[in-house]
């Protein structure tokens, strides 16, 4: 537990850290140091003392909290945007004729899916994780590790292991689930994966996503995006296009340097974190949650044992039920039409937040 170490307003139980997270205290501090002595002071000096790596400095920092090797993780655009380019640099070359997409996905990961295979003639198919009835004809399968819905946890290791046996690559969204549990993503040999940093790893709101390309597929992995940030020599000005040998030819434009720069001192919360302890506190959470939830409002908890950091209820009248909570300094979200959302992050939540939380709940609906 490390509340201490996060701005939350005195009387407020904050459960919407699967939307937006918490800020860690020093972070503000922090960024009036970069305002005001790197860009402030040395100007456009700062590039060449340490803004240029940002991106794979603090990919790789990322990386540890996703099992990721150093070099591996870029950190830079938004989540749709790493979608297109992992989506698009799995199916370049491909002569399938298949995308694959979690029919319960995220909306954004079925839109861009659906401008790959527009872009490249191929067709969509949603099937759910429990039955995606995979054919050679499948070339990608875009899954969520952490349904966005229901909390449901999939099965990184056996689904990754399904797709590869007919032949196809699997994009992993880890929007969900970084900064919730530990992820081997080089010990499981996923293809790709993308993920979001303002949720549970508390980058702040729109901060930069990330993409992880493994080092065996850098080399081939071709950023439909050829951005001057992705060249091989981007400040050689060269006419043409010749990619970086590594994880950094998944960059495309300038970074942005002052969110890049919130995130890598909000990162700082998670040095010495180990992963395995923060996913038993976790579930310990949720599991409290919904021990009082179900005792005391009768309401259905959909999310299944096999569960992220979220407990998501069905109530008829969710919207209502939610700004009732939220003026009562208890936050969450709602999902149209009947779904609560309440995203527990074990680094500020605590026992009695989440007791107090389901007993606000149960006097609103009861």
């Amino acid at each position: 537990m490390r509340r201490e170490l996060f701005d939350i307003p005195e009387g407020v139980i904050y459960l919407d850290g699967n939307s937006l997270g918490a800020p860690p205290k020093h972070v503000a501090e922090r960024m009036q140091e970069v305002i005001r002595h790197q860009w402030g002071t040395r100007l456009i000096r700062s590039w060449s003392e340490g803004w240029w790596e940002t991106p794979q400095r603090v990919g790789d920092r990322i990386g540890r909290l996703i099992g990721a090797a150093e070099g591996q993780v870029v950190v830079g655009d938004s989540t749709s945007v790493n979608i297109f380019k992992a989506l698009m640099g799995a199916v370049k070359g491909s002569e399938r004729t298949e995308i694959v997409v979690d029919e319960a996905t995220f909306p954004t990961d079925g839109y861009i899916a659906q401008s790959v295979a527009s872009l490249t003639q191929k067709r969509i198919r949603a099937a759910h994780p429990s039955s995606l009835d995979l054919t050679e004809d499948a070339a990608v399968v875009l899954l969520n590790q952490v349904d966005y819905r229901t909390g449901a946890l999939n099965d990184m290791r056996a689904l990754t292991e399904q797709a590869h046996a007919v032949g196809a690559q699997v994009v992993w969204d880890l929007c969900h689930s970084a900064g919730v549990l530990p992820i081997e993503l080089d010990a499981l040999g996923v293809d790709y994966a993308v993920g979001c940093t303002y949720k549970f790893l508390n980058g702040g709101p729109g901060s930069p996503a990330f993409i992880y390309v493994p080092k065996h597929k850098q080399d081939t992995f071709e950023n439909p995006l050829s951005g001057w940030n992705g060249h091989r020599e981007p400040f050689g000005m060269k006419p043409g296009y010749e990619p970086d040998p590594g994880i950094a030819r998944a960059r495309v434009g300038t970074p942005d340097i002052l969110s890049m720069l919130a995130l890598d001192a909000a990162l700082d919360v998670w040095d010495d974190v180990d992963l395995v302890e923060l996913r038993e506190r976790g579930l310990a959470l949720t599991a409290l949650f919904r021990e009082h939830v179900e005792k005391l409002t009768g309401l259905e908890v959909i999310t299944p044992e096999h569960r992220g950091n979220q407990i998501s209820v069905r109530s008829p009248r969710a919207k209502a039920v939610m700004d009732e909570l939220i003026n009562r300094g208890v936050i969450g979200d709602h999902r149209p039409p009947d779904i609560l959302r309440f995203g527990f992050a074990p680094l500020y939540v605590t026992d009695d937040d989440a007791i107090r939380a389901a007993e606000t709940l149960a006097e609103i609906v009861n």
